[in-house]
């Protein structure tokens, strides 16, 4: 008697098919071009690195959108109470007036992405658009005493909203859009001191790139001697900082312009909002050597001094 049991066929997720092909539809692309310069070219000044996050120490845009999309689910329910229309019409209002400010943060971060994820974000961009002017039409009505028809606009529009909340997760949680992407390296790198070369393999002011335990590192030695070394990949969107420019003690990122301090990997400008990981350096025997800088940190505070970090020279 056999006991083999019957395969099943294994069907890919409908919502996951049209994403992918979404993510690679070029159709949009010149659409998406032009918003994009014509974000980069607002005159924002140092608001810009605040509507991305960079106080924050993450994207800003996720915290926003609770405010329209909390202020408009609170009127839903109010909808379905009798004798709540006031209130709810109030809520209305609270989440279009919350919209403009959250859609700002949106598109200033949504310009700094790869085109797979600015495709996914500009129809992200549109369901809310197309809400915004649904709940803006529920005001009118509302106001206008057709309570009835405001609410089922209102309905529509809380549909909407939820649909471009999935395509935001996507971004999110399927792209990595606003994610860390340096997050992993303290949980790959190995501790104690890693040898990556002579000091002859470091030219003065140029940036080498080494690898640490498969992650890959950046090396900056200044014209004094001293050895600065970095997690390579941006913590932006993962771009090569080995081939971006070195100026004032700082490397900027080749793909979006994120600049980080070398002496610590701190993020000076953004769109980055998290800080790269940082190496201690040191020469012994006319060799390189690094050493991830948490991991002293952690040393310090159970009071091992035999190893202080130190900046080769």
């Amino acid at each position: 008697m056999s006991t083999t049991l019957p395969r099943r066929r294994t069907r890919q997720n409908r919502i996951l098919w049209l994403l992918d092909r979404l993510e690679r539809e070029p159709r949009a692309d010149t659409v998406i071009d032009a918003l994009r310069t014509g974000i980069r070219s607002l005159p924002l000044g140092r608001g810009r690195d605040a509507l991305h996050g960079r106080w924050l120490g993450h994207p800003v845009h996720p915290l926003m959108v609770q405010v329209p999309i909390g202020s408009w689910l609170s009127a839903a329910v109010l909808d379905l109470l009798p004798g709540r229309s006031r209130e709810a019409d109030l809520l209305v209002g609270v989440g279009l007036a919350a919209a403009g400010p959250a859609a700002l943060t949106g598109a200033v971060d949504w310009a700094e992405l790869h085109h797979e994820q600015q495709r996914v974000g500009l129809v992200h961009a549109l369901a809310n658009t197309a809400a915004v002017g649904l709940y803006s039409a529920s005001l009118v009505c509302r106001l206008k005493g057709r309570t009835a028809a405001g609410r089922t606009l209102g309905f529509l529009g809380l549909t909407v909203v939820g649909a471009g909340g999935m395509l935001g997760g996507h971004m999110a949680y399927r792209q990595a859009a606003g994610a860390n992407h340096v997050e992993e390296v303290p949980h790959v790198v190995t501790e104690g001191w890693h040898r990556i070369g002579s000091v002859a393999d470091f030219p003065a002011g140029q940036a080498v790139r080494r690898s640490v335990d498969d992650v890959p590192v950046l090396v900056v030695r200044e014209s004094g001697g001293t050895i600065h070394a970095l997690a390579e990949r941006c913590s932006h969107l993962a771009g090569p900082l080995s081939e971006g420019a070195i100026t004032d003690g700082c490397v900027e990122c080749p793909w979006h312009g994120s600049v980080f301090r070398l002496s610590d990997g701190w993020n000076v400008r953004g769109p980055a909002t998290a800080p790269q990981p940082a190496f201690d350096t040191r020469i012994v025997d006319g060799h390189v050597e690094v050493r991830l800088r948490r991991q002293d940190q952690d040393a310090h505070a159970n009071g091992d001094e035999k190893d202080r970090p130190t900046n080769g020279t």
